[in-house]
């Protein structure tokens, strides 16, 4: 087991982008609608956990998004500012809950919660490996 003393509830991290047109629903897939997509809010919430924690991480060790669980409850229009936060709440063995919020120039857009696991990498590529020989 690694050290992971050093993650502790409190920790935050944020991460922020100015919504463009690659970020709209029509453009990623998931609506018609041209505004910010719920899937680029996700994307955004999980880079704002890893800001909370990954610098924090031994050597050799990242961390991996498990389970999410958000509402995504106004519109973002184009040109304006998206910022995400991630809160640590809970640190269990491996496994790192977080507090996850999104935020346009006006509002709250959506929140919710947020599972990472810290995995030694070299063992969670070679795993990816054998997985990818088994699939001839």
């Amino acid at each position: 087991m690694p050290d992971l003393s050093r993650l502790t509830p409190g920790l935050r991290g944020s991460a922020e982008i100015t919504v463009g047109e690659e970020q709209t629903a029509p453009r990623v897939g998931s609506g018609r609608v041209r505004v910010l997509a719920t899937p680029v809010m996700i994307n955004m919430m999980e880079a704002a956990a890893l800001d909370a924690i990954e610098r924090l991480l031994p050597d050799g060790h990242q961390s991996l998004g498990t389970h999410l669980n958000v509402g995504h409850y106004a519109a973002t229009p184009v040109g304006m500012r998206l910022r995400a936060t991630a809160e640590v709440t809970r640190v269990d063995g491996r496994n790192v809950e977080f507090r996850v919020e999104a935020f346009d120039d006006r509002e709250r857009i959506g929140d919710g919660t947020h599972t990472r696991v810290v995995v030694n990498v070299a063992r969670f590529d070679a795993r990816i490996q054998n997985k990818l020989k088994g699939a001839t």
